[in-house]
């Protein structure tokens, strides 16, 4: 099994050390998607006018909808993979990586049509108001239409992280980041486009970064190495990958479909509210650069570790990661509250869209440690195998209580606030869930994958 200078392996060294040079690159990476996504939301609010933005802004919520699930597919691919990495069980773990790889290219095509027919659907179901719904389906009907690039970018990323290679991925965000801001100058301010501008400019980008990170799996001196015509699915293999990745696939749609049902709430005062909070939502998502660094650095050292047959090691960098998770987190949420309204004001001056952004900023930071704590726990059980367990608590929590909730207080005011409270409510309630949870160290021994390499050793 070739090892590259880019890969970190989890099983040996210094637990903070391995844990910082991992989740390092993965920060970096999100860092700057994040800085795309923004400057997209900033030329198109600037540009285009409070309408294209509230357009734009508001789809992350239903693109996360459409590609939470298999998203949630290649999280727990990446847990198999790491853990056959750390029992060095390199043969099957081949076998894994080619099936992982054919799934993704299934889902991409299949994505492609199923969210160009249902995103009109959805737009109607979200209440998206009439002002924006012509330039919403425009931009959604374009974004779909290269799922594929998104999708298999994903999977293929998760197979490098899965064997400790995090800093690959990262120099093909940073091209497509780059890539996907120069084109939407170029697309809007020099070809006169609107939002399909801002479309077409991200899925260009998407498939760059796809095809980057196939070049790079064609390469012999890999650990992830693949050859064209061996892609296709292994015996066995396909079971294992949904094992681990329906139950996290059906969380990511449990919390989308939520999440959506809370944009339609948001959507109900207007195209300024929608602007407001889409501009919020890009200004949260480095809130989250942290949370989704330490999780996939979580995910993938427990599942090593426990692979390898080192518990302790596994529990204690799972605590490292959580805690690293949670002070990052909370930390930039507090900037984000100290400069909310400049903040918020660069997406959109408007003073409407601003007083809506700056509330839901005051409403929601504050409690930011609530939510990393949640998805950090969430990541060592699922790299414990034990996905099933945030599957129920993001069901009842994040899904039935926020839903709830909006149903009740929406019958009863209508006021915004309520709908901006849902969220500290909700993560508060997991998180105590979460705490039993995790103490409860179930997680440290996967029966499942016990008995498998029990098969292997007689087999």
């Amino acid at each position: 099994m070739h090892l590259n200078k880019s890969q970190v392996v989890m099983t040996e060294g210094a637990i903070w050390k391995k844990m910082l040079l991992f989740a390092l690159p993965i920060f970096l990476g999100q860092l700057f998607q994040q800085l795309y996504n923004t400057a997209d939301s900033l030329i198109v609010g600037n540009f285009l006018g409070s309408h294209a933005l509230a357009a734009v802004s508001s789809s992350g919520n239903l693109i996360f909808l459409m590609i939470g699930f298999f998203n949630g597919m290649s999280l727990g691919a990446g847990v198999v993979i790491s853990r056959l990495y750390g029992a060095r069980l390199y043969e099957r773990m081949q076998e894994t990586i080619y099936t992982t790889v054919a799934l993704s290219i299934g889902i991409g095509i299949a994505l492609t049509a199923l969210g160009t027919w249902l995103s009109p659907l959805l737009l109607a179901w979200m209440q998206t108001p009439a002002e924006v719904l012509a330039e919403s389906n425009l931009y959604f009907s374009i974004y779909f239409a290269g799922s594929l690039g998104l999708i298999l970018y994903n999977f293929l990323s998760g197979i490098m992280r899965a064997v400790g290679d995090s800093t690959t991925p990262l120099y093909f965000l940073i091209i497509s980041s780059v890539l996907n801001v120069v084109l939407d100058i170029v697309f809007i301010t020099r070809f006169g486009m609107g939002v399909d501008g801002a479309a077409y400019a991200t899925i260009i980008a998407q498939f760059v970064s796809a095809f980057l990170s196939l070049l790079v799996m064609l390469r012999k001196n890999v650990p992830y190495h693949i050859r064209l015509l061996k892609i296709r699915f292994y015996k066995g293999c396909m079971g294992e990958i949904l094992t681990y990745g329906l139950p996290t696939g059906v969380q990511n749609s449990i919390i989308s479909i939520a999440n959506v049902v809370v944009q339609s709430n948001i959507n109900a005062f207007g195209p300024m509210a929608m602007a407001g909070c889409g501009a919020y939502s890009k200004v949260e998502g480095f809130a989250f650069l942290p949370i989704l660094s330490f999780n996939m650095a979580i995910s993938t050292f427990v599942s090593q570790n426990i692979g390898a047959n080192q518990f302790e090691r596994a529990d204690a960098g799972a605590k490292f990661g959580i805690l690293c998770s949670v002070v990052c987190a909370e930390l930039i949420g507090l900037l984000m509250v100290l400069g909310a309204r400049p903040i918020i004001a660069l997406f959109d001056s408007n003073p409407a869209v601003v007083g809506f952004g700056a509330d839901r900023i005051f409403c929601n930071a504050w409690f930011y440690f609530l939510l990393a704590y949640s998805h950090a726990v969430a990541a060592v059980l699922r790299g414990g195998g034990k996905p099933v367990v945030p599957m129920y608590v993001m069901l009842a929590c994040w899904c039935g209580l926020r839903i709830g909730f909006l149903m009740v207080t929406g019958a009863l005011f209508h006021n915004i606030w309520f709908v901006y409270w849902v969220y500290p409510l909700t993560w508060a309630a997991s998180s105590v869930c979460f705490f039993f949870s995790f103490r409860s160290k179930t997680w440290l021994y996967d029966q499942n994958f016990a008995r498998y390499e029990e098969a292997e050793e007689t087999s």
